[in-house]
């Protein structure tokens, strides 16, 4: 792949990565419950290694394959996205409502996190809607080789953000509310900002 279409996935990836939601809040419970933040972001990229893993194989080329289900679930996932965002900026102390006793094990906790990141739909959105439009069957390199370095892509960004939230959420957002309320609502900005690009470039590129 080319480093302009790598740079452009790292652009649009990040914005995502960045905007929190269910992710960001179990994150977020890991660092204000005093555990290590690292079994629960282990879980959390488990889930999206998974999706990783369905793209490679080929499911993201039977999207891209088909204008038509590709713009529906670009469409979806946008209106999707911006029904939340709005949601939250209606809603400011969502996130830090979030959080909840977790179990004691590590292994339950990174279950768990899987869990929550395999049923987020904007990992749906993002392999099945963002990724087919960044890899070129005519390219040099394979479709699945494309797949794979997007996912891996994806995961690293994952891992550094979420660990990094985990940490924070320590030693700012436990003492500090109205940092959390600041959060959220950056939150739903984003994410009607993330929504409005992508149905921008789905409708109208």
């Amino acid at each position: 792949m080319d480093t302009t279409t790598v740079a452009a996935f790292l652009a649009v990836d990040l914005l995502l990565v960045f905007t929190p939601g269910a992710d960001w809040a179990y994150a977020i419970s890991a660092g204000l419950r005093e555990r290590s933040v690292v079994p629960a972001v282990a879980g959390l990229i488990a889930g999206y290694a998974g999706y990783t893993l369905l793209a490679v194989a080929g499911l993201v080329v039977i999207v891209a394959s088909s204008p038509t289900v590709l713009t529906a679930l670009t469409v979806t996932g946008a209106a999707y996205l911006m029904w939340l965002g709005s949601g939250v900026l209606r809603r400011p102390s969502a996130l830090t409502a979030s959080t909840r006793t977790m179990d004691p094990s590590r292994r339950q906790i990174a279950l768990r996190g899987a869990g929550i990141s395999g049923l987020n739909p904007k990992a749906l959105l993002l392999y099945f809607s963002l990724f087919p439009q960044f890899i070129d069957s005519a390219a040099s390199w394979p479709v699945a080789a494309q797949t794979g370095l997007l996912g891996t892509l994806h995961m690293t960004a994952c891992a550094l953000v979420y660990l990094a939230v985990g940490v924070l959420a320590r030693t700012v957002l436990k003492t500090r509310p109205s940092a959390a309320r600041a959060v959220t609502r950056v939150s739903g900005a984003m994410m009607i900002a993330i929504g409005g690009f992508l149905l921008v470039e789905r409708l109208v590129g």
